[in-house]
């Protein structure tokens, strides 16, 4: 009895210091959010005030005329919302495109024999290897001279094919029965048709899985689309993305920390929204389809 009181006492205690620590390091990483929320819905004057002490994690309650200020200037006087509904744009594509072209792939390298097959696999996960940043000059210059450059085809066509994605589509497939098929092959239906009917059904967690990745790729992404889109006219709608907005707003001369830290908020409303609804199935999609190799 005494021997088991001492066990269940240790795992008492490793589990406290655990969640303590585990506690600890979250709100390290929660205050830098809670600063970026609170400075916007401060004015300058508020925020230099506040600068250097406990304040500058406090919402100013004192003023509630001037709360939504900064949110209320970067979408009308700095139009982010354009840049906003450009990124939407583009994601919703990527995502649709994506999500068809890699799961197809997946799914021929998981239920096909074909001549080949193994060198392109090798070639799958030789490439999941490789940095992306060594691939950009090269992919610039296909699309240049494919003479897609400075229109939005330039942004949404290449991230359409991910080899991640098709390594996840294809572990995820290769793991269901064979049983689906054959009994779908012998009520006469086609490929496609069991692709699209049984497959996709049945692999909806690696599905909202690669939707997810694809979105926050699009939604983050910078350097790409500032490579190959005009810069914006005045005058005109520009084909920025959200990304090159925030850039565009810190370099106008008279922005307040405020209208920036607004600008932030409003970019990642998206992402944590994604991430809360979806979560559970991130973690299923990954571990059904990532983890068996």
């Amino acid at each position: 009895m005494k021997g088991n009181s001492a066990r269940k006492a240790k795992k008492i205690a490793a589990h406290s210091v655990t969640y303590f620590f585990s506690v600890l390091i979250a709100i390290l990483f929660i205050f830098p959010l809670v600063w970026m929320i609170v400075t916007s819905t401060k004015t300058e004057v508020q925020y230099a005030y506040d600068l250097g002490s406990l304040r500058t994690f406090l919402p100013n309650l004192k003023d509630l005329s001037t709360f939504f200020d900064n949110y209320g200037s970067v979408l009308t006087q700095y139009d982010i919302w354009k840049y906003a509904l450009n990124s939407f744009a583009y994601a919703a594509a990527v995502v649709v495109g994506n999500v068809l072209i890699n799961a197809l792939a997946g799914y021929v390298m998981a239920k096909f024999s074909f001549p080949g097959k193994g060198f392109i696999s090798f070639l799958i996960m030789f490439l999941l290897i490789v940095p992306v940043e060594t691939t950009i000059i090269p992919l610039y210059s296909i699309v240049h001279n494919l003479g897609l450059s400075g229109t939005v085809l330039a942004v949404i066509m290449p991230p359409l094919v991910s080899v991640f994605n098709i390594f996840l589509f294809q572990q995820f497939f290769t793991n269901i029965s064979k049983e689906y098929i054959e009994a779908a092959e012998l009520d006469g239906a086609s490929q496609l048709k069991i692709f699209s009917v049984i497959m996709i059904p049945l692999s909806m967690p690696i599905v909202a899985t690669v939707a997810t990745f694809a979105f926050i790729g699009v939604w983050n992404d910078y350097i790409w689309p500032t490579m190959v889109l005009p810069s914006p006219q005045p005058g005109e709608w520009p084909l920025y993305p959200i990304q090159a907005a925030l850039t565009t707003i810190q370099s106008i001369e008279g922005v307040t920390t405020g209208e920036v830290m607004a600008s932030l908020v409003i970019t990642s409303i998206p992402i944590f929204l994604i991430y809360v609804f979806a979560q559970k199935y991130i973690v299923e999609g990954i571990g059904a389809g990532g983890l068996k190799i």
